[in-house]
């Protein structure tokens, strides 16, 4: 019996369910999540590696994470915050990587039948790789958690896909870090505030110029390899060598 193929049908089918709450996010999530800080918060020196491994786990399982982001900016503060932060989100965006890649292939490929502007991604990281998986990074328009999946089936490398990610994940890492430690305690978390609301437009503002660039970017690729396939000779107008 093969047992591979079984292996990666019940795989399908638990992340077939993950999707579904990721879209509709279930309501204690997020207060679990809290708990969890507030836990991790009175830990100390260990609070640290614990929290890279609920937020890698979180990222995984298509939890959205942006409380564990904000919480990071109210424990650790900015600096530290965002180190660790930037640790979690590249290692857990590798994990799912690897796993869309190799176990969950199939399944991915399935959603990404629903998502046509994937499409034209899959398209554009065949020629242009590490950018677009960067730009993808900046744009709001693409889903983190579910973008570490996506990108599992398209034709970038490994190496690739990790800098890209990094980089493209560390200006929406560094503003969320820095509204979450403008938050005097956890339970602030989320609280409008002046500066928050200013970050908040920096969020914004940066996102839809990403959204555009690779917009822009993605079709202008996609009408180049078309007027090629366009302007490149049939098998009938190919010349034929000749022989000596």
């Amino acid at each position: 019996m093969d047992v591979q193929p079984e292996a990666a049908q019940v795989a399908e089918v638990h992340y077939s369910k993950l999707f579904a709450r990721q879209i509709k996010p279930m309501p204690t999530i997020n207060t679990t999540l809290e708990n969890l800080l507030q836990w991790i918060n009175q830990l100390g020196f260990s609070g640290t590696l614990i929290f890279i491994i609920i937020y890698i786990v979180t990222t995984v399982l298509l939890i959205p994470g942006a409380i564990l982001t904000l919480g990071a900016g109210a424990i650790f503060g900015l600096v530290k915050g965002s180190i660790l932060v930037s640790i979690a989100s590249t290692l857990a965006a590798t994990i799912a990587f690897l796993i869309g890649r190799y176990l969950v292939r199939g399944w991915v490929e399935k959603q990404i039948e629903k998502y046509p502007k994937f499409k034209a991604i899959d398209n554009a990281v065949a020629q242009e790789g590490w950018k677009i998986v960067g730009l993808t990074r900046l744009s709001p328009l693409f889903p983190f958690i579910f973008l570490n999946y996506a990108f599992g089936i398209t034709q970038v490398t490994l190496k690739d896909y990790v800098l890209a990610s990094w980089i493209g994940m560390m200006p929406g890492t560094v503003t969320y870090v820095y509204i979450g430690s403008l938050a005097k305690n956890l339970a602030t978390l989320g609280t409008g505030s002046e500066q928050t609301n200013l970050a908040q437009w920096g969020i914004r503002i940066m996102g839809l110029i990403a959204t555009v660039v690779v917009t822009v970017y993605v079709t202008k690729i996609a009408r180049k390899a078309l007027n090629s396939q366009i302007n490149a000779p049939s098998e009938e107008e190919k010349p034929i060598a000749k022989s000596s």
